[in-house]
């Protein structure tokens, strides 16, 4: 069973068993000590004797991203008095064991070496290097240079000869904290909290267990995931991840960072698909990265969504593998399908009742070009405003409506509308400029039959909406459609009714707390 590993950097002994305790409060079934800067043998003697959970000790040396300045010998001696009470393994480095000293003898040693500018040139060198040294258990790690390191890691778990601790650090590295139980790793390590982490990439305990669905992880446990660049902060994870355990799913989802551009995206997809024990299973795609989904799908033969292929974009991708066979993909776009959903569930009509409505669409970006091709789709009367009219312009003569029709108009323009809904596709409104409106001075005739519509989620309640309040308008938050969206994943991944309410409630925590 992989152990949940809290590292911990010692300065003193009061402070490493608040820390333990802490450690164990959260539910880690271990602990690290990093012991750098704490090495009087009487004291570290008497930590591990008072330590409330199994341990393994660390000194790590400055010359391999530690703290300690100690030769080998002062720190190998420190080491040995580390070997009571609950400390169940001694850390040593590679080189340090290359060197010829005599180890530890009261616990079993981890043979361990860490790359912090990169992969290692000789990476599968040092793993039979480790083989054949008396350590008890390898541990490689090293930065990721991008997601496409953490195949590797999982390759060296799946194919270990002693047990195993392999993991990327970074941001690209992240599934490799995350996803070493579903691998067989000997351990996992976490933070105490979001500051507390000795190495980067770190997640908190918190986050395994509670976010990242720890327990639940198995070998047989499907992976989902965002991809996007910028990842960090998306709240993805948290919503498919809480869905997936209200409902039952064997599944985990991740943040995958894939750096722009179409290569580094089909360089990701071809290494996570060619690694059939991931059971990689779903992606939703964010920016930038959704027309290069559709390229890549288009590329692969895969069946695309004809309504995504109008649009240019992507943001749902379907992988199906059945008996280690290759995967069958197919590419879909659930943004479009929420933009409709929202509107006509606010106003209690069908998609059909679209026709001959006359909806302006506030940008023509992204969000702008999936709103206008699917209300054009259903015969709405669509008016494109944008600041630079040249791009509302080439935009409408894209899509036509089915029925009615599509035209651009200057953004100044927008007070003169007499439009029945109005749909914000620019990020004007979002945290942090919550002070800002599209309508700013530019406010046209609302009345209670109105429908304003801000694909703005964060805040729940932009400055747009509230003007839309005040003037007696319908009104549609951008969490609408984030929701729904993510249900429509969720839906085509598991083939399953999402647990709507509860997704909602989980991002409305989410930005409140934010």
């Amino acid at each position: 069973m992989t152990a949940l590993c809290a590292a911990i950097f010692v300065t003193d002994l009061a402070q490493a068993k608040r820390d333990i305790a802490r450690a164990a409060e959260a539910g880690a079934d271990m602990v690290e000590l990093r012991i750098d800067t704490f090495t009087e043998p009487h004291l570290v003697r008497q930590l591990a004797e008072e330590c409330i959970l199994p341990a393994i000790v660390t000194c790590r040396a400055a010359w391999e991203g530690g703290q300690s300045d100690l030769p080998d010998e002062q720190r190998l001696a420190v080491l040995e008095a580390a070997c009571h009470g609950q400390t169940k393994y001694i850390d040593i480095e590679l080189q340090t064991v290359r060197r010829g000293h005599d180890l530890p003898i009261g616990r079993p040693v981890i043979c361990s070496s860490h790359d912090f500018d990169g992969r290692p040139s000789k990476l599968h060198n040092i793993v039979l290097e480790m083989n054949q040294r008396p350590g008890a258990v390898n541990k490689i790690v090293w930065s990721a240079r991008s997601i496409r390191d953490c195949v590797e890691a999982f390759e060296l778990l799946t194919t270990r000869t002693k047990p195993t601790i392999a993991l990327c650090m970074g941001e690209a590295g992240v599934a490799t904290r995350i996803l070493a139980k579903k691998f067989g790793a000997l351990l996992t390590f976490a933070s105490l909290d979001a500051d507390s982490g000795t190495a980067p990439g770190q997640v908190s305990i918190k986050q395994m267990k509670q976010l990242y669905r720890w327990d639940a992880i198995t070998p047989e446990t499907r992976v989902y995931g965002v991809v996007a660049s910028p990842v960090k902060h998306s709240m993805s994870p948290a919503i498919h991840n809480a869905a997936f355990s209200a409902v039952g799913h064997d599944g985990v989802y991740l943040p995958f960072l894939v750096e722009p551009g179409y290569e580094r995206f089909k360089a990701f997809m071809e290494t996570f698909l060619a690694f059939p024990p991931l059971h990689l299973s779903g992606l939703s795609i964010t920016l930038p990265h959704k027309e290069n989904a559709l390229r890549y799908l288009k590329e692969k033969g895969a069946e695309i969504e004809p309504l995504a292929e109008s649009i240019g974009a992507v943001n749902t991708i379907v992988i199906t593998s059945i008996n280690n066979q290759p995967s069958t993909l197919s590419g879909f776009n659930s943004d479009y399908a929420a933009i409709l959903d929202s509107i006509t569930a606010a106003l209690s009509i069908t998609r059909e009742q679209l026709a001959g409505k006359r909806v302006a669409v506030i940008g023509a970006g992204g969000t702008g070009r999936t709103a206008v091709a699917a209300l054009a789709h259903y015969g709405a009367n669509v008016v494109v405003y944008n600041r630079t009219l040249d791009r509302a312009q080439k935009l409408a003569e894209e899509f036509p409506g089915k029925t009615g029709k599509v035209v651009a108009a200057p953004l100044e323009n927008l007070c003169k509308s007499c439009c029945q809904i109005y749909l914000n596709t620019t990020s004007i409104g979002m945290h942090p400029k919550v002070d800002q409106s599209p309508i700013d001075g530019n406010l046209p005739d609302l009345s209670p039959d109105t429908l304003i519509f801000d694909a703005v989620y964060n805040p729940p309640e932009t400055k747009l909406l509230q003007q839309a309040k005040a003037a007696g308008a319908k009104t549609v938050s951008g969490v609408e459609m984030f929701v729904r969206q993510a249900v429509r994943q969720f839906e085509l991944w598991t083939g399953k009714p999402a647990p709507t309410d509860l997704m909602r409630q989980v991002v409305l925590c989410r930005l409140t707390h934010s």
